[in-house]
């Protein structure tokens, strides 16, 4: 109960598993603690025949004297180096414009070329066409599971946008929900039993959507071979892989009567055996997962995916939150953060274009909005922060991250980051609220070395290192809610 971020036992469990689980904290009769992690019992169960063996998920255990960030520090290191894997494991991770929040359905290829060119212009380094590509989707009443682009949208198809795209020195990504499907589409006329439904009543709908059945091998060789046909070109280097809703009714035409309980961890061995397929095929693809914002962000995807769209709250006050409960286990290298319109599409809320910079730079930095609807002023300024933020990713997305105000308790957050070498440190504080009086925070730095030196990049200012993390840095009055500072530190 004592123990706080820097000291005190912390202990952290953590299954590597992206289906239904079940988690219980106890206390004994004798005052002792047990800890239960696992495949969630409810409407489960397993068949296993003589000779027949289960794999269970694998849970990672972590303990640590120094607190919760020595706990946070462990599963970093361990996601980061041992879990993720593949080509982009160890690569910096590209600036993107996301086509979602600021076109939404009303996507062209005259629209993202002309994207694209203002792209280019900020130094952004990747596009991502988000939902609203494929044959009929005009809203989310439909299409889903018709992976087939739409040609009236794109008449030149979809790999010419691609091409021409990658030609004005962008890499081209692309959204899909492939375990989904729409009423109102060509698969589900052909092969509604492919949906996960009870056979007592009609199936649920969610977003207007309901979910295929992943423990049918047809299924699972249809997605496969969809995607790979949009894939194999090679212009496509990016995907961002959504799940909007959750498995409900769960009951399958494919499995037989004793086999219905084995639906749900059945469906997650059929996902892992699709993403097996698709990143081996594909390994110069960076997929990134996405699930109702971050409603599957776990280690089991991480095998495959080695970032997740942390949200769908794009709103930079929200992500504060959201970010600073994400890094108890996940490093920030596989958190996606946006900057996005204001008022917020998703809770109204205006910030400043320099506290949404500020925020989404804590992860792998993209933008969510239409470059053409800025002023000129408003450009000027995302081309300075791209510039910087490519200064500083190295650091971000590699070096060890230390939380140090809790905007769940306070009405403020801050973290800095301090690069692998050591050289550059990155300190970042968010004023939530203005008040009239306060006492005046000081943030005390952590992870620097007490014997060095560091200027103040902007100012030049030298503080020693013993300085930055005892005394700390004094964060001056700001008549202002919603108030952001970044400090750069470089070690003489």
């Amino acid at each position: 109960r004592d123990t706080t971020e820097e000291q005190g036992e912390a202990f952290g469990v953590n299954l590597i598993y992206s289906g239904n689980f079940f988690g219980c904290v106890q206390c004994g009769q004798y005052g002792t603690t047990r800890v239960q992690l696992g495949i969630n019992p409810f409407q489960f169960c397993w068949n296993l025949k003589p000779k027949e063996q289960f794999d269970i998920p694998e849970a990672v255990l972590v303990y640590s004297q120094e607190g919760l960030g020595g706990m946070s520090a462990i599963f970093h290191r361990l996601y980061r180096k041992r879990v993720c894997r593949g080509k982009f494991r160890d690569q910096e991770r590209p600036v993107l414009l996301n086509s979602w929040e600021g076109m939404y359905f009303a996507l062209s290829e005259e629209k993202l070329l002309g994207l694209a060119d203002e792209a280019v212009k900020a130094g952004i380094e990747l596009l991502v066409m988000d939902d609203g590509w494929f044959r009929g989707r005009n809203s989310d009443t439909t299409s889903l599971g018709d992976w087939v682009e739409d040609k009236e949208k794109f008449p030149n198809g979809i790999q010419n946008l691609a091409k021409k795209v990658r030609e004005k020195g962008l890499e081209f990504g692309i959204w899909f929900e492939p375990e989904m499907i729409s009423y109102e589409s060509e698969l589900y006329k052909q092969h509604s039993d492919w949906v996960i439904k009870s056979h007592c009543y009609s199936p649920i709908q969610s977003r207007n959507q309901l979910v295929l059945d992943l423990s049918n091998p047809k299924v699972c060789e249809y997605l496969t071979e969809a995607i790979s046909e949009i894939l194999k070109d090679g212009n496509i280097t990016y995907v961002k892989w959504d799940m909007n809703r959750h498995l409900t009714d769960l009951g399958s035409t494919f499995l037989d009567r004793e086999s219905q309980g084995e639906l749900s961890h059945r469906y997650v061995l059929g996902l892992y055996s699709i993403l097996e397929q698709l990143t081996e095929s594909f390994p110069d693809v960076l997929f990134e997962g996405c699930s109702s914002g971050g409603g599957r962000f776990d280690a089991g995807m991480l095998y495959y995916m080695p970032q997740t769209w942390t949200s769908d709250n794009t709103d930079a006050v929200c992500r504060l939150k959201i970010q600073h409960g994400t890094s108890l286990l996940f490093p920030a290298i596989s958190m996606g953060a946006h900057v996005s319109a204001v008022p917020n599409h998703q809770v109204g809320r205006t910030t400043s274009l320099e506290t949404r910079y500020l925020v989404a730079a804590a992860g792998n930095l993209g933008y969510e909005l239409d470059l053409k609807k800025l002023s000129q002023g408003e450009l000027e300024q995302i081309k300075k922060q791209i510039v910087q933020y490519k200064r500083l990713r190295r650091t971000v997305q590699f070096g060890e991250y230390y939380r140090l105000a809790d905007p769940f308790t306070e009405n403020q957050a801050a973290w800095n980051f301090v690069s692998e070498d050591g050289k550059q440190v990155i300190f970042s504080h968010v004023q939530i609220l203005a008040r009239s009086a306060y006492r005046i925070p000081t943030l005390r730095l952590r992870g620097l070395d007490p014997k060095a030196e560091y200027k103040n990049t902007e100012t030049k200012e030298v503080f020693g290192g013993d300085e930055l993390m005892y005394a700390g840095i004094t964060i001056p009055r700001v008549r202002q809610d919603f108030s952001g500072t970044m400090i750069v530190f470089e070690k003489i």
